[in-house]
């Protein structure tokens, strides 16, 4: 079904004039004949210029975990594909699709969502949250970095399919500035109820557009439940399509955006009220926590050391070891412990003050002090899940990796950015 009352034409876009959907049943591993159907439904739907147009999540091949290697591959065809349309009707077309990356630690895949437009690829945002009942975890990595994407139709947001579950993905994106939000997904008719409310409710909470495509048909067991939607800022429903293959979609009133902020503001509204201090944790304190967070499923990620002067090297891998699960446990040498290791002219800052410089990083969760030489009775009182020291470090070397292994917890190490350390800036010092 179609939605469209007097589409606008211009060239110079600031904003979307139509938000739309091509919703279709995803063939498995057969990216060229998705993307005809894709083809034929959008010149049915006929979207004006300055349109954005959204297509399922994985729309060229679905979830066909034997063939990644090879969709991956043809993710740059079906790119060219979605630009030759989008030129021709002159819109932004936004979709997920497999996306090979090649880094140090070996080669990976991600569930990223390409914003396309005439002259190619304007942006990706790739899904942060991987749905694991599916195995989704065991062949993708995790995206980073969600920000909206810069197009000539402004700042869009983008979220994939399970991205949805969780409204600090569109608030962050909100709040720096988008106004509408892209929703790329494979969703079960079993959850369309919360397909519908979801939607809903990040619209309202972000008081943005929400366009949002999902799949229809049916892939083994799974019915999936189509009912693409758009979205208004005020949670109205402009668009919504049935449980079969089509296109739709409404025109997106720019001035319902402006009228809806202008009563009372909730999108951008991040003031920060948190006392990082209070991040600091004895270990009984922290236990409490952690049995909290074990309720709630986090997954712990533990590293220690002595942090005494702060550098670009310590807050690289700290950022890295946050990345590797739901909230991160820093256990910091107490300063008799330092001195034990490294002789009466360490530490150079205090317990509390290493303490609370690291209480200050956004990706510290906790600090916790230790008195002895080695973290070994905290780590083994805190059981992480995740254990993280310098790629320096051998595994068989790393103190509590033994214990965390046999617990069923995991050990990585993070390689170290170089030319940095205290002893070196100490040195420094003194020659200055």
């Amino acid at each position: 079904m179609k939605y469209l009352k007097n589409p606008r034409k211009q060239t110079d876009f600031s904003h979307p004039v139509f938000g739309g959907f091509v919703q279709i049943d995803v063939l498995a591993g057969s990216p060229k004949q998705n993307l005809a159907r894709v083809r034929e439904l959008l010149e049915s739907l006929a979207p004006p210029p300055g349109a954005v147009i959204v297509l399922p999540e994985l729309w060229s091949a679905g979830f066909f975990y034997q063939g990644l290697a090879g969709q991956a591959a043809a993710t740059g065809e079906m790119l060219a594909g979605l630009s030759e349309l989008a030129g021709r009707y002159r819109i932004c077309l936004a979709g997920s699709l497999p996306e090979k990356r090649v880094a140090p630690g070996g080669t990976n895949y991600l569930n990223t969502l390409y914003f396309t437009g005439p002259d190619g690829m304007l942006g990706a945002y790739r899904k942060q949250q991987l749905f694991a009942p599916i195995e989704e975890d065991r062949y993708f990595a995790p995206g980073d970095s969600p920000l909206p994407v810069g197009t000539p139709w402004g700042l869009l947001g983008g979220l994939v399919c399970f991205d949805l579950r969780f409204p600090e993905l569109a608030g962050g994106q909100a709040a720096r500035g988008a106004g509408v939000l892209v929703v790329s997904a494979q969703w079960p008719a079993a959850r369309q109820g919360h397909w519908r409310i979801l939607l809903q409710a990040r619209a309202i909470e972000n008081q943005a557009f929400v366009i949002a495509c999902n799949r229809c048909g049916t892939t083994g067991d799974t019915v999936f439940a189509g009912h693409s939607l758009v979205v208004g800022p005020d949670g109205s429903i402009l668009a919504e399509a049935g449980a079969e293959e089509g296109g739709g979609g409404a025109e997106l009133d720019w001035s319902l955006l402006t009228e809806t902020r202008a009563a009372f503001q909730t999108a951008g509204r991040t003031p920060y009220r948190f006392a990082d201090q209070d991040k600091i944790c004895e270990l009984e304190r922290l236990q409490e926590k952690v049995a909290c967070y074990r309720q709630a499923g986090r997954k712990m990620v533990f590293t220690n050391g002595c942090f005494d002067i702060l550098h670009e090297g310590h807050v690289t891998y700290l950022e890295a070891a946050r990345r590797e699960g739901d909230y991160l446990v820093v256990g910091v040498n107490s300063d008799a412990s330092i001195r034990a290791i490294k002789g009466p002219d360490r530490p150079v800052n205090s317990e509390t003050s290493r303490a609370r410089l690291l209480a200050a990083l956004g990706c510290v969760d906790h600090v916790v002090l230790f008195g002895e030489e080695t973290p070994l009775q905290l780590i083994t009182t805190l059981m992480p899940d995740v254990l993280i020291k310098g790629a320096d470090w051998p595994v068989e070397k790393i103190v509590g990796a033994q214990e965390v292994l046999a617990a069923g917890g995991v050990v990585k190490t993070i390689e170290l950015v170089g030319d940095f350390s205290t002893t070196g800036l100490i040195k420094k010092i003194k020659t200055l």
